[in-house]
């Protein structure tokens, strides 16, 4: 062989070379872009998708973000045997932040047998707190590249990425049939949304005609996150019923972190200052810092790594939890333990790099439970929360709300009337007490 002819041969073993190693270097990052986005406790799946019913799609690039989450809190009542065999599930959930992709997480934590989910679909709804899908934008739900999943008794899965264009600030339809039961439903209650059920194999229904049954509940669904470039990462709003916006008006998204989703998209939108996050919520219902409840959920302690820190890209998370370790405890509640449990809470989060800020508790003059020495303690602990250097940044809910003429109570407007809840007029002044320009995304480094 020729020097010439030498030379040729050996530039051309170098291209090869060098496209192999940009091939490989760009199938291995979608892989652990795939993997590394969720924490220890998810089954993962392939990073393939549907385009649309038995069409499939290439991955899109971006930012993964929470879009919408909730935190799964028992096993739903009445459901135990049967569980949802045979019948259709239509979750409908409200984004914080659109993508150019989705994915979905299924829960199975509570059901005692496992979970077969044959069919399963994603859709933007076609109008607000509608049943009726978008028929453009339906995509079949793939796990692995199958249709079918089963996800065991205490798990959960999370599903291909799907291409599909979601937008903020609207109504997604998570819809899934399972042929068999797997014992009781992994279930959310008290959601202030109104979904759907239907009799038999109805995923792919776009009408919403065959979704004659409604509920309060969302089953089987905890997240949904999104692909794309509005946002950077995620806020995380933990808490208890005040969290969970109870009572907060049905199907008009008004708990306080939906507010402060709305502020976040519009402020960055009209400024361009504001952190870009999408925001998800983790509240439950009666949920405490420190005592589990078959019926409330397990304490803060014990799912903030799978409600928080497991979420797509979080970057901060705002706590606001304490009031029922002292409403529900049968003796006067220590308020040293309660901040010592918080303070693990920070901890934690410091130790993944996310931002803390903790929420002064509200009040509850007027509520059944009311004491002066539970008054006391709620005192107590919004002393040590207001001191600076138990949370990263503070957000003040108490002195938002209360009566500056009786600090012990809520404000007319603010209250819902059962003295411990806020109105939808509370909720919106909880969200526009937050900082937003305190929304870093920054934990203090570790030394």
């Amino acid at each position: 062989m020729t020097v010439k002819h030498q030379g040729y041969a050996l530039l051309s073993a170098i291209v090869a070379l060098v496209v192999a190693l940009s091939a490989a270097i760009y199938v291995g990052a979608l892989y652990v872009g795939a993997a590394t986005d969720h924490g220890p406790g998810h089954r993962r799946s392939a990073d393939t998708a549907a385009g649309g019913p038995g069409r499939a799609a290439p991955v899109s690039t971006g930012v993964w973000a929470g879009s919408w989450a909730a935190a799964p809190v028992g096993g739903e009542p009445g459901t135990e045997a049967d569980g949802m065999a045979g019948r259709t599930v239509r979750n409908v959930v409200h984004t914080s932040v659109g993508g150019a992709s989705a994915r979905v997480t299924l829960s199975n934590l509570y059901g005692t047998r496992p979970l077969t989910v044959s069919h399963a679909t994603l859709a933007v709804a076609a109008a607000e707190n509608s049943a009726a899908a978008d028929p453009e934008r339906l995509r079949r739900l793939t796990f692995g590249g199958a249709t079918t999943v089963v996800v065991p008794a205490g798990e959960q899965a999370v599903s291909d990425t799907v291409t599909v264009a979601v937008p903020a600030d609207a109504d997604v339809l998570v819809s899934t049939y399972s042929p068999t039961s797997a014992g009781p439903v992994t279930y959310h209650p008290n959601t202030r949304q109104t979904s759907y059920a239907a009799v038999g194999e109805a995923t792919e229904d776009i009408t919403g005609a065959a979704f004659t049954t409604t509920s309060t509940h969302w089953r089987y669904l905890t997240a949904l996150d999104v692909l794309g470039n509005e946002a950077d990462g995620t806020v995380v709003a933990f808490g208890d019923s005040i969290t969970d916006g109870v009572t907060s008006t049905v199907d008009e998204n008004r708990r306080w972190p939906d507010v402060l989703a709305d502020r976040l998209r519009t402020t960055a939108d009209a400024q361009g200052d504001a952190p870009r996050y999408g925001v998800v919520n983790a509240g439950i219902s009666g949920n405490q810092v420190l005592v589990d409840d078959d019926a409330r959920g397990a304490s803060g302690l014990n799912r903030f790594e799978r409600d928080v820190l497991d979420r797509a890209n979080v970057k901060v998370v705002v706590i606001d939890l304490g009031v029922n370790d002292i409403l529900r405890s049968r003796t006067l509640a220590d308020p040293q333990r309660i901040v010592d449990g918080l303070r693990t809470l920070v901890d934690r989060a410091h130790a993944r790099g996310v931002e803390v800020v903790g929420a002064t508790l509200t009040p509850f003059r007027g509520h059944a439970r009311y004491t002066d020495g539970r008054e006391g303690v709620r005192q107590q602990i919004n002393r040590a929360i207001r001191t600076g250097d138990l949370f990263d940044e503070v957000v003040d809910f108490d002195k938002a709300l209360r009566d500056p003429y009786d600090p012990r109570s809520f404000r007319s407007e603010y209250d819902s009337g059962d003295h411990l809840h806020p109105s939808d007029r509370g909720y919106r002044k909880m969200a526009q007490t937050v900082d937003l320009a305190e929304l870093t995304g920054s934990a203090p480094a570790r030394l």
